[in-house]
């Protein structure tokens, strides 16, 4: 198992974002080929869980469109994502915070961490 971990460290290389966890307000920007072209786009939302740990770690983020909820799951280490801004820090208390999937409206709101910089 240490060689696979060894080989991935090696062929990987982890692109520097900035900190964030589940419950923050993230905007991944991320590259797409339609034909020949290529454009980025940009997916803002909740993260909702932050999972496995080096090359194989993944993130998920939720995002409303119109009245349907979009989840999407981003490895970290993948090459089409091009940078990734977090927009606002959730205070949030646990890890994983699926039962934000059951919740609509006013009720859906994350309170903001406050950050205390003097």
């Amino acid at each position: 198992m240490d060689f696979i971990r060894e080989l991935q460290k090696e062929l990987v290389d982890l692109k520097d974002f900035p900190k964030f966890g589940a419950g923050d307000t993230v905007t991944v920007s991320y590259k797409i080929k339609e034909g020949n072209k290529e454009r980025i786009q940009q997916f803002q939302g909740v993260v909702l869980q932050r999972r496995g740990s080096g090359s194989t770690e993944t993130f998920t983020v939720r995002k409303m469109s119109g009245n349907i909820g979009v989840e999407r799951i981003f490895p970290i280490s993948s090459p089409f994502i091009e940078d990734i801004v977090v927009n606002k820090r959730g205070a949030v208390r646990r890890a994983r915070i699926f039962y934000f999937r059951g919740l609509t409206g006013k009720a859906a709101r994350i309170k903001e961490k406050r950050s205390f910089s003097h």
